[in-house]
């Protein structure tokens, strides 16, 4: 479906949050655009401008260091992620659920900004922010707020943001460093298909947090479940927090089955 809208891309924070102030009614944020341009193309958002956030300097920095925690831009790509050996050794639970997120050629282009800020809740990048504890950093023409991921999604392809707000930058604390863990993604063909549904365990310490995707209206966390509970312990305390449905990929009793299944393979595995 061919359709126009005009394109902007602002060089600096200033012309960019103006350009989304002013345009905060007819406008959408632009940073892969792996599901962005597929909507207009297929004529389920209709934007008549259409703003870069790629040209901003430090759109695509992914920083890091001994002392602090991880910090990236709107721009910064899921390859970007896989690519970073800081990344790869003191947050390897990002990269356990990068790597099942979709093809490799569209890891090239998906950010993870833009991942969670479409708000499906089949996103595989949120279940490893919920459970690394990271905060979103959200900035306006009206100044920047800062609201943990635990309270940035409010429901299907829903989030915290206002209008004329864009998120950032991602922080995620340097308390998270080392934490181990696993996904366990279930999907209906091998590949890069939707997930029916996901398990994100991880552990830090004595500390145990779990995040279910494609089971509730937005990703869930999990944070109630000790290293005490035994394995069916756990997998209720799971169960009780999501809300699944039936729907074309699954029914909701194969879903809470499946959950079931990975909490008790994820306990035994993450060590």
């Amino acid at each position: 479906m061919l359709y126009e809208f005009s394109y902007l891309a602002p060089r600096s924070v200033a012309d960019l949050v103006q350009a989304l102030d002013e345009h905060k009614d007819d406008g959408k944020f632009l940073a892969g655009g792996t599901d962005l341009l597929p909507n207009i193309r297929n004529g389920l958002m209709r934007p008549r401008f259409v703003i870069d956030g790629k040209k901003v300097p430090g759109a695509d920095a992914l920083n890091g260091g001994a002392t602090e925690g991880l910090s990236m831009g709107p721009a910064v790509s899921i390859n970007d992620l896989l690519r970073s050996p800081f990344v790869r050794e003191q947050y390897p639970v990002l990269c356990v659920c990068a790597h099942e997120l979709a093809s490799h050629q569209i890891r090239n282009r998906a950010t993870v900004a833009g991942n969670v800020v479409n708000a499906s809740p089949c996103s595989d990048m949120a279940p490893a922010l919920l459970c690394l504890g990271a905060t979103a950093l959200l900035r306006s023409a009206g100044g920047e707020r800062e609201l943990a991921f635990k309270d940035f999604f409010t429901g299907v392809k829903k989030t915290a943001l206002k209008p004329g707000e864009y998120l950032e930058r991602i922080v995620i604390p340097a308390a998270s460093k080392g934490a181990r863990g696993s996904y366990k993604k279930l999907k209906r063909i091998a590949g890069h298909d939707l997930g029916i549904v996901g398990v994100l365990m991880v552990r830090l310490g004595d500390s145990l947090r779990f995040a279910v995707s494609s089971a509730a209206p937005t990703p869930v966390l999990v944070e109630s479940v000790t290293a005490k509970d035994s394995p069916e312990e756990a997998v209720a305390k799971v169960l009780a927090a999501v809300s699944p449905i039936s729907d074309v990929r699954g029914t909701k009793e194969y879903r809470e089955h499946m959950i079931g299944v990975y909490v008790r393979r994820l306990l035994a595995e993450v060590k």
